[in-house]
């Protein structure tokens, strides 16, 4: 689907940060099919996604400096008026980890994140929207936190975006899903003992035509298959990987599509 404005509260762009930049930007290329287009930066790299030339993510390598930071996906809302939603989350308890930095006339950004330390970023939109195309094969199309308060997170990001919580009927485990005006958005569970030591987080889904041949696909690339491909009863099958420098996301194969 493309994509010409965001409202208020909706993912609007992704962002990998790497360790090994060359190595990652073959990896995805290899995985999704996406072309990639440097961009010159005054220190380390930076490469758009784009498929078909609409622009759908970027990435870029992590300072040496900052070696101590994982590589990772991140994800990016839309907000209309950037000073009055850092206000707001920081009045609820999140944090400013970076910003707001203007990027040329393309928009303005920051990171933050919400009170249980799950970070995303904000993104308020001057010449460039963010991703052109999502909720098509190859594209992003959800968001989930995971985390330890669900009934806390609800309460911080109901505040700073118009969002609502509904719960999902999922077997054995609390779900619940972000909508803006009805629409779901992204979805939230709860972190469960039995996964060892996770910090909260927001993952991102990728939809694909097939998530077992794509999970062997990533796993021949290099990647890590972190839960193999498993049914969601009435939505579709789904796998989380984490490529070859340790960042995470997941794939799936919706039912509808």
């Amino acid at each position: 689907m493309k994509i010409t404005q965001y409202a208020q509260g909706h993912a609007c762009w992704v962002e990998l940060a790497s360790h090994d930049w060359q190595a990652a930007k073959a990896f995805y290329q290899a995985l999704f099919g996406w072309d990639s287009v440097d961009m010159p930066i005054p220190e380390g790299h930076f490469s758009l996604f784009n498929l078909a030339g609409d622009d759908l993510g970027a990435m870029y390598q992590i300072p040496e400096s900052e070696s101590q930071i994982p590589s990772h996906w991140r994800v990016y809302f839309a907000v209309d008026d950037m000073d009055a939603s850092i206000a707001a989350i920081q009045d609820a308890g999140g944090q400013v980890h970076m910003g707001p930095h203007i990027v040329a006339d393309a928009g303005v950004m920051a990171q933050v994140s919400d009170p249980q330390g799950a970070r995303f970023a904000l993104w308020q939109a001057k010449n460039h929207i963010g991703a052109r195309r999502q909720g098509e094969l190859n594209t992003l199309c959800w968001v989930e936190l995971a985390c330890k308060e669900p009934h806390a997170e609800e309460a911080f990001y109901c505040t700073i975006f118009p969002w609502t919580n509904s719960p999902s009927d999922m077997p054995d485990i609390e779900y619940s899903e972000w909508q803006v005006d009805g629409q779901s958005i992204g979805g939230m569970m709860t972190i469960m003992p039995e996964w060892g030591d996770i910090s909260p987080h927001w993952l991102l889904y990728f939809a694909v035509a097939d998530c077992d041949a794509f999970a062997e696909k990533a796993q021949a690339l290099g990647a890590q298959v972190c839960i193999p491909p498993s049914d969601i009863p009435d939505v579709g099958r789904f796998s989380v990987i984490a490529d070859a420098q340790g960042a995470t996301f997941a794939v799936i194969k919706l039912n509808q599509m």
